[in-house]
């Protein structure tokens, strides 16, 4: 049997129906690079779908910056082996040495592997920060939703609204807190790193890949805008951990991480990042 054209795979694999585009579109609030395409699901929501190949990878990022925010979106990744892939969600503030950051990076996965999340903070150009989770669920198999939630206090990662990692602020310590960040969305070939440790490359055979995101949502301080909320008003600006977060991160760990920068004391022989003793 003949193996299907690129384009027909294509076809088969993106999250969209056939559709003329409204005027109106979450995906027009971000610049775009590489293949990304627009459209609607089956129940008529909105989905943008980044295409990776071996010309090129994609991705989009907003046209708008913020400083502090609550941000999610609705993923679907790529089915069977994605080994080698990324695919994320994030905050930046460009890519000076002096960068912040906010990540969540999915990992590609050889077939029948658990997906990988990689959440990071990087604060003026301080980073290394990452707890890794296998996923608990089949990520590619329908749509979960993903959020950082960042204020002055706190950086809050959800999955399906389940607190997995909460990174504190300390007064001495570096902390995003100063530069105004885009949000970004890529799908990128990691082969050298993502997947064993870059041992299981991409096996371009099964390209084009393809994510899909859908239910974007911002709510934060976007620069040169007064929609920032006042303090005590018992939105993102003032989420702390509650109890059932605390509960959900100590099941996370226990259950699900699978990588803690401050158990690696190989990376850090120096002594472990002043986070480390207080968490």
């Amino acid at each position: 049997m003949a193996r299907p054209t690129s384009t027909l795979v294509l076809v088969a694999v993106l999250c969209l129906v056939v559709r003329s585009a409204s005027a109106e579109f979450w995906l027009d609030e971000f610049t775009t690079d590489g293949d990304v395409r627009k459209g609607y699901d089956r129940s008529g929501r909105q989905v943008a779908s980044l295409v990776l190949d071996q010309r090129s990878g994609a991705g989009f990022n907003s046209t708008r910056k913020y400083l502090f925010g609550e941000f999610s979106v609705e993923m679907k990744l790529i089915p069977g082996n994605s080994a080698g892939t990324v695919t994320s969600f994030y905050l930046t503030s460009g890519e000076g040495d002096e960068h912040d950051e906010i990540d969540m990076e999915f990992m590609g996965n050889s077939s029948g592997s658990p997906t990988v999340l990689n959440t990071n903070v990087w604060a003026s150009g301080d980073g290394k920060k990452e707890h890794q989770f296998y996923l608990w669920f089949d990520p590619a198999a329908d749509f979960h939703k993903y959020k950082i939630i960042w204020n002055d206090k706190n950086i809050i990662f959800q999955v399906d609204d389940v607190t997995v990692r909460v990174f504190k602020r300390y007064a001495d310590l570096p902390y995003p807190d100063a530069k105004p960040m885009a949000v970004h969305a890529t799908l990128w070939d990691g082969s050298y790193w993502a997947t064993e440790k870059g041992k299981v490359p991409i096996d371009w055979s099964r390209a084009p890949f393809v994510v899909c995101y859908r239910a974007y949502t911002a709510n934060g301080c976007a620069v040169g805008s007064s929609s920032c909320p006042a303090a005590g008003g018992n939105e993102w600006m003032d989420r702390q951990p509650d109890d059932t977060d605390r509960l959900t991160v100590a099941w996370a760990h226990r259950n699900c991480l699978q990588y803690n920068y401050c158990d690696d004391g190989w990376r850090f022989p120096q002594g472990f990042p002043g986070e480390c003793a207080r968490n």
